[in-house]
């Protein structure tokens, strides 16, 4: 996920402060889409979570999590117990290993406790900086910015945070967006991609932003 071109400058803040005040209040607590009951099933839920829908993660993970919900049931479950449950999901035998072997780590290193830092997180196999930004966020409430495909692309087309590359889009919401707004920022810009600024048709008649974000293309 690489932007080409000049990277315009992001937009002032007063104006960053309009656009999520205006986001905060639509969506006063925005949350996940993930179902999770705790930070383990959480973080193996957004590990499953790549190449793969949340709805078609949910419907996997509730059988998933009601046989196993804590890294020493999953693997009591085993690989193949995970792999009948996660089936639907793309690259479902890579993920199970992975789950198997991240339970596994922190049965054995962690008392079966989820880490709260990004660099122990990311030693977890198949786990990379996005699901360690999205568990830190919604597991324990840090402003961790997770950027996916969705955030990439508001942050530059709004230019809230525009940059070339995720790592640069996540520095870019860290250094101008308002602080008072860090700890949501991730979810609104998600589920604003996600629902309204979307690809190929962004729909911007009923965008609360519209009138503040400079994209040229607008549609109706």
């Amino acid at each position: 996920m690489v932007r080409t071109g000049r990277i315009p400058e992001a937009l002032p803040y007063p104006v960053q402060v309009a656009i999520f005040s205006r986001l905060a209040s639509a969506t006063p607590e925005p949350q996940t889409e993930l179902e999770f009951s705790n930070p383990f099933t959480l973080l193996v839920a957004v590990a499953l979570s790549a190449q793969a829908t949340d709805a078609g993660v949910n419907k996997a993970t509730r059988g998933l999590f009601a046989a196993a919900d804590t890294p020493a049931a999953m693997l009591a479950l085993g690989e193949d117990g995970i792999i009948d449950h996660i089936k639907t999901i793309g690259l479902f035998r890579q993920k199970a290993r992975n789950v198997i072997a991240l339970s596994r780590i922190l049965a054995e290193d962690y008392g079966g406790e989820v880490p709260d830092s990004r660099a122990a997180l990311m030693s977890l196999p198949g786990v990379g900086r996005k699901t360690a930004n999205v568990v830190l966020s919604c597991a324990f409430g840090y402003p961790a910015q997770a950027v996916d495909t969705h955030i990439f692309r508001v942050g530059n087309r709004t230019r809230i945070a525009p940059g070339r590359d995720v790592d640069a889009v996540e520095r870019a919401i860290e250094d101008n967006v308002p602080a008072r707004f860090q700890a949501h920022a991730h979810h609104w810009l998600i589920l604003h991609g996600r629902y309204i600024c979307q690809a190929r048709r962004p729909r911007c008649g009923i965008c609360p932003i519209a009138d503040l974000c400079p994209y040229e293309d607008k549609t109706e």
